[in-house]
Formats: structure tokens, sequence, C-alpha cells
């Protein structure tokens, strides 16, 4: 039998794509104002996987990571993403997105994105949203998924989760030794 016990902290990783770089300041001040203060910044990258968002966004599109100093529970995940949904629509002009926000969460072991998007692989999490595991820590390094989005799957977001993995692993150690060391 397995004996239930809680989950570990989350470390809070938000991706952003958008055309307009000029508006990411304003877009990471509200996310600082919900999720408290971003730690790491990932370097612009251009995203060129798909067309599917240059209708609705234009292009050329650019996204950056974001990860935030605080910990999540993993079951926040739900709450964060209708969160970021939310800022999307706040930022939308003509009822078309200026941003897309996808909140995530990493662990030692994974990293989970979420969504609204139903499909066989994608786990039901409560409040409309999903949680899809992206990439898998193996062998020293994240691995994609046959279902990993294509700029996840790709060096320069990795290698950034990569850095991401190293600060949460020294933040989860003392975590865990100060609730070892309570009574």
């Amino acid at each position: 039998m397995s004996t239930p016990r809680p989950p570990q902290p989350a470390k809070l990783v938000v991706g952003l794509f958008l055309k307009d770089q000029a508006l990411l300041p304003g877009l990471a001040a509200e996310l600082e104002d919900r999720f408290g203060p971003v730690e790491l910044v990932s370097p612009w990258m251009p995203f060129d996987y798909t067309a599917y968002y240059e209708t609705e966004m234009g292009a050329p599109l650019f996204r950056r990571a974001l990860a935030f100093r605080d910990m999540i529970a993993q079951d926040g995940l739900a709450r964060i993403k209708r969160a970021t949904n939310a800022i999307e629509q706040v930022h939308m002009v003509e009822g078309r997105r200026r941003v897309n926000i996808d909140p995530g969460y990493l662990l030692l072991a994974r990293f989970v994105l979420a969504t609204g998007k139903d499909y066989s692989h994608r786990i039901y999490i409560g409040e409309g949203i999903y949680a899809d595991l992206t990439l898998v820590f193996e062998r020293g390094a994240f691995r994609p998924l046959p279902w990993t989005y294509p700029d996840y799957a790709d060096r320069p977001l990795r290698d950034f989760l990569q850095r991401v993995r190293g600060k949460y692993a020294g933040e989860l150690n003392r975590v865990l030794k100060n609730r070892a060391s309570r009574p």
C-alpha cells in the first residue's frame, strides 16, 4: 500500500510569447504582483516553430520565460493558469491576444505546463485546466516527449529550465532541511 505524502513545493515558470517586446516589463510587473518576484529570466528566443498564432498576434513572435523566487503548491497550477488567462484578456485589442502566457511548474524530475486544451496525455486538474507533462529529467538533462511543444523541446528553453532546476534544487534542499528540523 502506498502512503500518501504531501507533494514537494514546485518552482513556478511562466513562458510568454508576443510580438511587441516592449510589453514585457508591464506584463512581468503584473505577474510579480500575483506570484512574487522574478528570480531568473531567459534570453529572448524567436518563436518561429509554427505560424498558428500569427493571424491573431502578428509576426515575428518572440518568447521569454520567467522563473519566480517563491515556490508554489503543485495543486495551485489551475488557479495560476486562470490568473494568467485573465492577464491575457486584459491586454487583448479588438478581440486579439497580444501575449500568450504559459504557466508551468518545475520539479527535479519533470516540467509541467497548464493548458485549457484536453488531449490524450493531459490530466484534468480542475477549473477547466489540464496538466501537460512537457519534459522529464533523465540522464542529467530535460528530455522532450513525443508531444512536447517544439519550443520547449528546443535547446534554448531546455537550457534555461536546466538553470532554473539548479536554483530550485538548492532551494528545495533548504526547505526540506527546515521541515526536518521542526518538531
